[in-house]
């Protein structure tokens, strides 16, 4: 690794041919020093970065590329959404979408090292795809960025140049559970098993389960990420201290951050394991709560589209639900609020429009209460459904359309 100034990086990416793929590190890791003189030298390339945040660039010239689409991304023109489960991503980029350029941010060099910090996921296969084709590996250097173990570690010589930066890692901005989400998270916590091990999504309802599961012991974490709401289990003594924290990345407010730094008790695994189907189902009595925008009567639920227009993508729901299911002792919940505030419409829906992210639920949740799947026949899933999970207001309604599709409801 040798580093440089940003001119010399300026003018070492210029000089990459054609139309170049640069894949970049995502969620709330993005290399901004890094992409902004990027974007500055080369006139026309391809970003692709997982569940991107606003600021990145988006001009003529650039096409954006994702199987995750995040607030940066999403709604724009000419996006280039490339459906996966997040544990092949590594393969589509070994594959059909190598990249000429990898971009990192990264922790300052220790011992002949630097650390991918809070987003290792499909960093380390891109920077192997990119030096199988003797691409160009980029590290933006940053005090700020914690030092994490496991694949988060790389050897300088994996890395070509590095620019250094120092500047605050950015967080989500907090936003305390709704009433609803509470709710909601008070039951799924009610499903979660003594000495479980979680997998927990984004959002409210995840963070409002981990709220409810405080009083608990000897839970341990596997999971794609992880925010405050584990630091806060582990703050509460909920967490197995004998079991590390295993995610692929991570985001949250300082205090997390200042937590994972050189701790043993966090590993940060590439995504070929942390949502590998056949590790997860190897950890005792897994729980994978996720989040849908709908769910129907035939127990699918729909986490990608809003009236056709893609909004996210698969992530690692469907990872995490077919692993959960092969858990000795596992469960896949589906948690969502039965009715949408802003667009004035039930989640319930007779049957999905769109492409399904998963089905084959143990349990799907609602501020309304719960519907067994798992061990129940069609008809039965489709009622507790309807009795459960649906909003009272559309029951009847839904009652008559699940007849129409051939169910025997009551």
């Amino acid at each position: 690794m040798r580093t440089i100034t940003e001119n010399q990086l300026a003018a070492t990416l210029a000089r990459v041919p054609g139309v170049p793929r640069v894949v970049a590190s995502g969620n709330f890791a993005t290399p901004s020093g890094a992409l902004t003189i990027l974007d500055k030298a080369v006139a026309e390339y391809r970003l692709f970065m997982l569940n991107a945040q606003a600021g990145i660039p988006d001009r003529e010239g650039v096409t954006l590329e994702t199987p995750f689409v995040g607030s940066g991304m999403r709604g724009k023109p000419g996006l280039r959404y490339f459906p996966s489960r997040l544990s092949l991503v590594p393969h589509l980029l070994g594959d059909a979408l190598p990249p000429d350029i990898v971009l990192l941010h990264t922790s300052v060099p220790s011992d002949g090292t630097v650390s991918l910090g809070t987003e290792v996921n499909i960093l380390p296969a891109a920077v192997e795809a990119v030096r199988a084709r003797g691409g160009i590996v980029v590290a933006q250097v940053n005090p700020r960025m914690p030092y994490t173990f496991g694949d988060a570690v790389l050897t300088l010589d994996e890395i070509d140049y590095a620019i250094e930066v120092d500047e605050p890692l950015p967080s989500p901005a907090p936003r305390p559970p709704a009433e609803v989400s509470r709710v909601i998270g008070s039951r799924v916590a009610e499903l979660v098993p003594a000495n479980a091990t979680l997998q927990l999504g984004i959002g409210g309802v995840p963070d409002a389960t981990l709220e409810a599961l405080s009083d608990r012991r000897g839970l341990k974490i596997w999971s794609e990420m992880f925010s405050d709401g584990v630091l806060a289990l582990e703050r509460a003594g909920a967490l197995d201290p004998d079991v590390p924290v295993t995610a692929s990345f991570a985001f949250g407010g300082a205090e997390l951050y200042d937590w994972v730094a050189r701790n043993p008790r966090v590993r940060m695994l590439r995504t070929e394991k942390a949502n590998d189907p056949g590790l997860i189902a190897r950890q005792p009595a897994l729980v994978s709560i996720n989040g849908a925008l709908q769910v129907d009567l035939y127990a699918q639920a729909n986490a990608g589209r809003v009236r056709g227009v893609i909004y996210s993508g698969f992530g690692g729901q469907t990872d995490f639900v077919v692993g959960a299911l092969h858990s000795p002792g596992g469960r896949a919940v589906i948690a969502l609020p039965s009715w949408h505030p802003k667009a004035g419409v039930s989640t319930v829906v007779p049957r999905l429009t769109g492409p399904v992210t998963s089905f084959q639920h143990s349990f799907i949740v609602s501020e309304q209460g719960t519907a067994t799947i798992w061990g129940h026949d069609a008809a039965d899933q489709a009622q507790q459904i309807i009795d459960q999970v649906a909003h009272p207001g559309v029951r009847e309604e839904l009652r008559e359309a699940g007849r129409d599709l051939g169910f025997r409801l009551r």
